[in-house]
Order: C-alpha cells, then structure tokens, then sequence
C-alpha cells in the first residue's frame, strides 16, 4: 500500500510536522534514544523567502525526558534544520544565544542558576566531509590528566552548563532498509522516496508502518499538509528561493572561476616579468664586466703612453703609434 505524504524536508511542512506534540515526542525520542516524557516547543525561527539569506529553520524543545536509570530531567533540545551548505558560525552565534538565554536558565537552592542541559539536533540537507553514517552522535565525556573517564560528570549541572550533546543527520544518506526506530522515523525525510513529477510529495511503503501507531500518527498529518492550500504555496515560494540562491551560487561558481583563470594567467605574466628581469640582471652583470674590462685597458693605454713619454718620445709619436689624435693623447697624459 502505497501512501502519499508531503515532503518535511520543505521547512514550511517540518514546521507543521513538528507544531503536533505526539510526533515531536516521538521524532525526539528516536534521536535522543530516550523516552520523551513531555514536550514543549519554545520559539521557532522560520525563513523569511523573501529575504536572501540561507535558510536555517530552527526549533527549541523543552523536553522531559526518562533516562537509563528511570530518573527524569528537563533538557532543552535545540532543532535546527538546512537545505544548503551553512556556515558552521550560523550555528554556533545561534547556540550562543541560547546559552545566554534566561529562559533556558534553571534555579536551584540559595539562588543558584544553571544553564539547562542542552542537546543541539542537526537535520541537514547536505553531507558532512566523508562520513559515510547518516547519523553521528557526538556525546561529551570528562576525563582526568591521565585520561580516565570521570564518573557522575554527565549529571552535574555545571558541567551540563557549559557543555553540550549533538546529534547530526545527513538526509542525503537516509536510503536503504529500515533496521531500527530512528531509521523508521527519519524513513520520512528519505528524499530517495520523492515523487518523480512532484518534488512536494514522498511515496512511501504504508506497510512498513501499520503496527506503529505513532508512525500512522504522524504519516497521517504529513497527508493532511498535502491538503493544505497555503502549505502547497509556501513549499512553491520556498522552491523559487533556493531556485534564486542556486542561480546565485552558480553566477558567483563561473566568477571565481573566471577569477581562477585571471589568476593563473596573473601569475604567468608574473613569471615571465620574472624571467625577463633575471635577462635583464644578467645583461646588466655582462655590462659590469665589459666596463671594468674597458677601464683596465685604459688604464693599461695610459700606463704605455705615460712610459713612453718619460722616456723621451714625441707626442707625435706616441699619437700615431695609438692611433690618437694628439689632444686625446694629452687629454689621457694629463697635459695641459
């Protein structure tokens, strides 16, 4: 049985996805591998296409959740989501945010406040480097100076304060069989599954999903965005945008390349200025010599004529035994 649900890889349908407090537990509780006990969705971030700017569509949860030991605590769950490649700083000035946020900040005794413990979720549109895993998580440990792991560490809200868990999904790399929950959750935004004809919708097994009612759940409103009027525009408005930004990051592609060539042929004419300025050292070294061989030999002409004039010949004959004329000669001889 086949069944037809919108695409939430769109930001407009993941945001209407995730308004639903059911499948905001349970698409959490598949990526944080822990029971979601309640879920609360803080204030969201949803791109303005008109804007040019990349688009980074985030969510923040305040979640209870059960850990392994059947304690419970209160995390926050910061959700961010991206089409295209994005600058790692967007994510981090976004975190830091919230890190200074009050409203994420937890008082205890004696007016003591903690930051509450944070897990940042990063569903992306594109790959990370050469990680093969479509799903990585990224969890923080505490170690001593000869690199012991440090028990009790993952429970102290100091710690927790200031460090944080991450979770990344490659949706590229979300192809192939379903092994486990998290695989079954995210089977959604497997864009493998895209309608040929219609980019909007995903077609997908309905039979893989019959015994889980929460699936059902959640496949069931993803048919209802389908049905929406203003979600199939915004879904058409968001194609226009990246439509643009491609256009934009292919003009800016030809020019860097176009700037490459400049480039290269920049630094031929450069070697080739090189090449004619070691020509020109050269010839202006071989000019040196002929110069200094040049002066030597006057100086030698000088010492003959000087001899030959103290030993009593005529300039007359010292003029044309030069070759001279015989102003030259006295000119050379130093006479008046």
């Amino acid at each position: 049985m086949k069944i037809t649900v919108a695409n939430p890889i769109y930001d407009s349908v993941f945001k209407f996805m995730m308004e639903d407090e059911r499948i905001a537990r349970t698409v959490l509780s598949a990526l944080l591998k822990k029971e979601v006990l309640t879920v609360e969705m803080r204030r969201h971030e949803h791109p303005n296409v008109t804007r040019d700017n990349l688009s980074m569509f985030r969510i923040d949860f305040a979640a209870k959740v059960r850990e392994s030991d059947g304690s419970e605590r209160l995390i926050l769950i910061e959700l961010q989501k991206t089409w295209l490649n994005t600058e790692t700083l967007r994510f981090r000035r976004y975190l830091a945010a919230q890190y200074n946020a009050e409203e994420n900040m937890l008082k205890e005794e004696e007016q003591r406040c903690y930051a509450m413990p944070m897990v940042a979720v990063y569903l992306l549109g594109h790959r990370v480097g050469d990680i093969e895993e479509p799903v990585v998580y990224v969890n923080h440990k505490a170690f001593d100076y000869d690199g012991r792991e440090v028990a009790n560490c993952d429970t102290d809200p100091f710690i927790n304060s200031l460090t944080h868990d991450s979770i990344i999904v490659q949706i590229p790399l979300l192809h192939g069989k379903i092994n486990n929950r998290l695989d079954k959750v995210l089977s959604v935004f497997d864009q493998t599954l895209v309608a040929d004809k219609n980019q909007h919708v995903i077609n997908l097994d309905g039979k893989l999903y019959e015994d889980d009612p929460d699936m059902m759940h959640l496949l069931h409103r993803l048919g209802l965005a389908t049905m929406n009027a203003d979600l199939r525009q915004e879904m058409n408005d968001e194609d226009e945008y990246f439509s643009a930004i491609e256009d934009r990051d292919t003009l800016l592609m030809e020019a860097k390349a176009k700037l490459s060539d400049l480039d290269a042929q920049l630094s031929d004419v450069n070697s080739q200025l090189s090449d004619a300025n070691a020509q020109l050292s050269d010839a202006n070294a071989q000019l040196s010599d002929a110069n200094a061989q040049l002066s030597d030999a006057n100086a030698q002409i000088r010492s003959m004529a000087q001899a030959m004039y103290h030993n009593g010949v005529s300039l007359e004959v010292i003029a044309q035994s030069m070759n001279c004329r015989i102003d030259d000669l006295k000119a050379l001889l130093g006479l008046s």
